[in-house]
């Protein structure tokens, strides 16, 4: 039961403390990443080198405040938790193979941001839902409902007029610009995405003591770990990212609130989703996006043409649709056999 049915006035108060904490963490994320990706810093006016580098930094925040989190409430809980009786833990080694995807895929994310405008870069990634349904229905020989293609049909009717149109305020910021290739690296990004959360599912499936917290927490353990491995063992890309960071002192505040905003937005995705279920964290993330892509526009230069407004309105329309199309179906009563 949601804290919602239970709680009333406490109920809302907590869903607003959450959506505040999400739309706070994340579109001021939002803001130092599109900073973080489009600034030259002083006093060369060199731009942060090896990008994709921020997803193994902010790893690293985001185990350490997961886990201080779930040692807190390991200690202070009435009966060490509120896990099922004779239920398993996901052993450590189940997560490092969504680890692995999860490394690779938010890096090439950010790593796009050199060849397309931030506001393109949450539109693509605003389009899970397409993937998905097209591998579901190839793969896993899933049945969609009319509705349900018809959101997808929108979705990416959306997405092609806003790509139709370029926006010279925001490419000019772009260090090297190039359509194609940074929306691949987010497509990319995209498929290893629904890797992970396959296999995340599969894991909470598998293993029902294994939290929100527990996810949160080892998967960043093992994020970061393997690309320290690959920034400080395999390249010198470690080195030259921390004498960058030397050498440019305003480039540190923007990283380190960057890796903050993750971990707190986290924190408060974790407490949505075990409060209020992932329906609500949908609608509020996906919301947020919108922000984040209007705050891009108005607050960062980047200034968007009609057109993709046009085309953004539409995309969201298809998500949005799509969400109240499952709030529907999940309250409709099932058929007696």
């Amino acid at each position: 039961k949601s804290a919602m049915a239970g709680g009333g006035a406490k109920g809302v108060f907590l869903l607003l403390l959450c959506a505040a904490g999400i739309y706070t963490a994340y579109l001021y994320q939002g803001y130092l990443q599109e900073r973080i990706t489009t600034s030259k810093y002083a006093p060369d006016g060199a731009r942060l080198p090896h990008l994709g580098m921020l997803h193994g930094l902010q790893s690293f925040v985001c185990f350490t405040a997961a886990g201080t989190v779930n040692l807190f409430l390991s200690l202070f809980s009435s009966g060490g938790g509120s896990k099922s009786k004779g239920a398993k833990s996901a052993p450590l080694i189940e997560y490092m193979k969504p680890a692995v995807t999860n490394t690779v895929g938010p890096a090439l994310g950010i790593l796009a941001l050199k060849n397309i405008p931030y506001s393109s870069q949450v539109l693509v990634k605003s389009c899970k839902l397409v993937p998905v349904m097209i591998m579901g229905t190839i793969f896993g020989k899933k049945r969609y409902s009319l509705k349900e293609y018809l959101c997808v049909a929108l979705i990416c009717l959306g997405l092609v007029v806003f790509s139709l149109k370029k926006s010279a305020a925001a490419n000019k910021k772009l260090s090297e610009p190039n359509l194609v290739t940074g929306y691949a690296l987010v497509a990319v990004n995209l498929a290893f995405d629904g890797f992970t959360n396959a296999y995340q599912d599969k894991i909470n499936t598998t293993y029902k003591a294994t939290s929100s917290l527990d996810m949160m927490c080892w998967m960043n353990f093992f994020t970061g770990s393997f690309l320290s491995i690959y920034m400080f063992g395999a390249t010198g890309v470690g080195a030259e990212l921390v004498g960058f960071l030397m050498a440019h002192p305003a480039s540190v505040a923007d990283v380190l609130g960057f890796c903050l905003c993750g971990a707190l937005g986290q924190l408060f995705i974790f407490l949505t989703i075990n409060k209020f279920g992932a329906l609500t964290l949908t609608l509020v993330t996906t919301t947020r996006k919108f922000f984040s892509i209007f705050i891009s526009s108005v607050f960062m230069g980047s200034t968007l043409v009609g057109q993709q407004w046009v085309g953004v309105a539409l995309l969201f329309a298809g998500l949005l649709w799509n969400m109240q199309i499952k709030s529907a179906s999940k309250k409709a009563p099932k058929k007696a056999d």
